[in-house]
């Protein structure tokens, strides 16, 4: 990492609204300064599960909040077919400033580099920490990059449970974890397509595109029963 990116060190205690707080003047990595600002996750600190998603997109970007686009509409229609309460969700984003190369008519959407992943990735792990979540879903190869291994393909693996281990929370032995009702509980990861890219499908095959991400939400769903 350059000079310019080093990872973001939250506080510490502060819960989500202090998290918040703090990141806004975040100057991790170098995407914050063409930014209109930091946008940072939504939801209750209730929240059973985390949706994470690539970054903010030109309309989150303006309005400081996650999800607020066309993509977000998408989601969350999909959310209401899979019959996972909203109130249940909590959205951010692996990286929290939107990265786009300037045009003369619009700013387009440009990939976050592995710098930025993991300039930004302690304040994922933050909101995890503060949300300890029962299922924490990445969206897209991006987040599903970041968050379980470089590897991995959306493609190939998507819809299926994977154990997953909070920060903060220590691994607690498979039996061990039956015995004692103070352990953590099993926090599962889930990888699924991001709804832009259900937006990007050709019209004949959206339908079935949607269908898919609805069809992985619901084993989200199931392990939220």
């Amino acid at each position: 990492m350059s000079e310019r990116n080093h990872p973001a060190q939250p506080p510490s205690g502060v819960g989500l609204d202090g998290l918040r707080a703090a990141a806004a003047g975040c100057k991790a990595c170098e995407l914050w300064e063409p930014a209109t600002q930091t946008v940072f996750g939504e939801g209750p600190e209730s929240a059973r599960v985390v949706f994470v998603g690539e970054q903010p997109g030109d309309q989150e970007d303006r309005k400081g909040e996650p999800f607020v686009g066309p993509a977000g509409r998408l989601l969350d229609k999909a959310l209401v077919d899979a019959h996972i309460d909203r109130r249940d969700v909590y959205i951010t984003n692996a990286v929290k400033h939107f990265r786009f190369t300037p045009t003369p008519k619009r700013r387009i959407h440009q990939t976050p580099g592995p710098e930025h992943l993991r300039a930004c990735r302690p304040w994922l792990e933050a909101e995890c920490e503060v949300l300890t979540p029962e299922v924490v879903v990445c969206l897209g190869a991006t987040a599903a990059k970041a968050l379980i291994s470089p590897s991995f393909r959306i493609t190939k693996d998507r819809g299926q449970l994977i154990p997953w281990t909070p920060p903060g929370v220590a691994a607690v032995a498979g039996d061990e974890a039956d015995e004692d009702e103070d352990a953590p509980h099993q926090t599962w990861m889930l990888a699924t397509t991001h709804p832009s890219a259900v937006l990007r499908t050709p019209d004949e095959s959206r339908a079935a595109a949607y269908d898919a991400l609805v069809a992985d939400l619901k084993v989200v769903a199931g392990a939220l029963a």
